[in-house]
Parts: structure tokens; C-alpha cells; sequence
């Protein structure tokens, strides 16, 4: 398989891991209903849980019906950060049509996967979200960052075979 269709096959992948953890942002109160019930813990306070896991998810999924009865406007910021997810994904056709010419969005992908690192644990603590959630945020930089650091390497094998223009 040559670079070019490599490059295009794991950057559609991360396209669409992208827009996927993106719309997850959407079903928020579903997504923590159907995670305590696969986990057998629907029925329970956040204080009657047996583990810090289950605890957290249940204060989360109280926490959000809580908002969603008192105000429902306040989830409509996860959907901004759902839509945020789809128009960053957007700017990844670019790198896809011509991988040369516009290997910066790469970089500048690289860097945000980076920077997840230190906004979840600066921000994180603030908030008061435990200390394994953060890492299981920043473990979306880390892997994010791995096909764009493959499709980097993929760029510059295929700068070299290109034809001069």
C-alpha cells in the first residue's frame, strides 16, 4: 500500500474518532444512564457505591439530571463542545486532499493533542474531577496524537516522492 493511501486511511480514522468523541458530548444524561446500568449501579446514590469508579459516575449522571431539570440550558455548552469537535474535524480535509501543502494543520493538531495534558491538570483540580478521569482525558491527547504522528512521518515520505513543482 503506498504513503499516500496509508496517510488517508489513519487520517480518516482520526477524522472520524474526532467527530465520534465529539457527538458523544450530545447524549450526555443517556450515556451516564446506560454506564450505570451496564455497571449495576443505576439504583444507587453516589454514596452507597463501592468503588471511587462508580461513585464518580453516579455523582456525574446525578449531577447532569440535576442540571437538565433546573437548567436546561445549561447542557446546550456540551453541544458547542460537540460542535467544536466537528468543525476541528473539518479542518483535517485539508491535510487529506493534499498532504504536503498543508502538513501545519498536523503540527497544529499535535500541538492541541499536547495540550490537553496541561489543561486537565491545571483545570482538572479546579473542578474537582478525580485524579484518574484526568488521566483517562489526557489519554485522548496521547492517542490522538499517534496517527498524526504517523501521518507526519507519511507526509515527509510522500514530499520526497512527489514531483517537483
Amino acid at each position: 500500500m503506498s504513503p499516500l493511501r496509508r496517510y488517508r486511511l489513519v487520517l480518516t480514522f482520526f477524522i472520524l474518532a474526532l467527530i465520534a468523541s465529539g457527538v458523544t458530548a450530545f447524549p450526555l444524561n443517556w450515556e451516564l444512564g446506560l454506564l450505570t446500568r451496564w455497571r449495576g449501579v443505576e439504583h444507587l446514590a453516589p454514596a452507597a457505591a463501592s468503588n471511587g469508579l462508580d461513585q464518580w459516575l453516579l455523582t456525574v449522571r446525578d449531577g447532569l439530571r440535576d442540571i437538565d431539570a433546573r437548567y436546561p440550558w445549561y447542557p446546550y455548552g456540551t453541544d458547542w463542545l460537540a460542535f467544536a469537535h466537528i468543525i476541528i474535524a473539518c479542518f483535517f480535509i485539508g491535510p487529506l486532499i493534499d498532504p504536503v501543502r498543508n502538513v501545519w494543520v498536523l503540527y497544529a493538531g499535535l500541538i492541541a493533542c499536547f495540550l490537553v495534558l496541561p489543561h486537565a491538570f491545571l483545570c482538572g483540580p479546579v473542578r474537582g474531577i478525580p485524579f484518574y478521569w484526568r488521566l483517562i482525558d489526557c489519554s485522548f491527547g496521547i492517542l490522538g496524537s499517534l496517527p498524526l504522528l504517523y501521518c507526519l512521518k507519511l507526509t515527509k515520505q510522500i514530499a520526497r516522492t512527489a514531483p517537483a513543482t
